[in-house]
């Protein structure tokens, strides 16, 4: 089977991109697609993921997940997500590294599901507003660490990617910028899913509508069904014109309270996070989904 992990990253709509699959499981099932509830796995998969690293797990492990998982359902492709596949937020960063664990547990479920077909999916954030994120229910001690630990000059997402590809060459990685979302929500979930381009999708919109004021959707859904024939670079044309008319600021605030950053730091590290997209276009293996 293909096996298309989506491991987060935190912070990046990833219990909303949950609920946007899960309105399209009768859709996807029809193309064979499953997309089993997180509930029927997630606990499973950690269990499993342990057995492999203390060397307590069976040959069979892999089998037994899939028949608690899919129960006895035949399909081709499996849509699994978890925030916490290389780690809970506390263990999201480690000095000025994303995720220290990732390359062991992707290991771990490449050995698991060693008869399928591994992708991965993962988005990234602009750390500047991920690090507020990622500490925003720390112990003041833990954060006051964290913060002392790492060197924001040296947070790269294209580090950790490139650590992947070097860990399991095979599986393939398809990222995307949390910052684009909102243009790119349905490219995202017709990737993941594997279905054609033109197939009718529910909550293509979502996030888009959550950013956006209700009467700026109106028209825009107006305008779209006035336009059904526009190419997927035409529609972000107009995504992006509606959202700078009609977005909701409110809905855009990010307070950035961490000590020690200034304005200038922020703007610093935003540009380092944009010059790092260019790094990451170059990764073999890796395809960035941009507008």
């Amino acid at each position: 089977m293909q096996v298309i992990f989506h491991c987060g990253a935190h912070g990046t709509e990833e219990d909303r991109l949950v609920k946007t699959l899960q309105r399209n499981q009768e859709r996807f099932r029809a193309h064979g697609t499953a997309v089993p509830l997180p509930g029927k796995y997630r606990y499973l998969l950690k269990d499993c993921i342990a057995a492999l690293q203390d060397g307590t797990a069976t040959a069979g492990s892999g089998d037994v997940l899939w028949d608690a998982i899919l129960e006895e359902e035949e399909v081709q492709r499996v849509l699994l997500s978890n925030a916490h596949f290389f780690g809970s937020p506390r263990q999201s960063i480690d000095g000025s590294r994303f995720y220290p664990e990732a390359e062991e547990r992707l290991r771990s479920l490449q050995q698991l599901f060693a008869q399928d077909q591994i992708e991965l999916f993962i988005g990234l954030r602009n750390p500047a507003t991920l690090l507020p994120v990622l500490l925003e229910n720390a112990h003041p001690d833990r954060r006051a660490q964290v913060l002392q630990a790492l060197d924001p000059y040296r947070l790269r997402w294209s580090d950790l990617l490139f650590r992947l590809r070097q860990a399991v060459p095979e599986v393939k990685i398809t990222t995307f910028c949390f910052e684009d979302m909102p243009l790119i929500w349905a490219e995202i979930i017709r990737d993941m899913s594997g279905i054609a381009a033109d197939e009718r999708l529910n909550g293509g919109m979502d996030l888009l509508s959550a950013i956006m004021d209700r009467e700026g959707m109106r028209r825009l859904r107006q305008y779209l069904a006035q336009h059904p024939d526009l190419s997927q670079p035409q529609r972000h044309r107009v995504f992006a014109a509606f959202l700078d008319k009609y977005v909701d600021e409110d809905a855009l605030v990010e307070e950035i309270d961490l000590p020690g950053w200034n304005d200038t730091l922020v703007e610093d590290v935003t540009a380092l996070y944009e010059a790092d997209m260019g790094r990451i276009r170059s990764i073999p293996g890796v395809t960035l989904l941009t507008p």
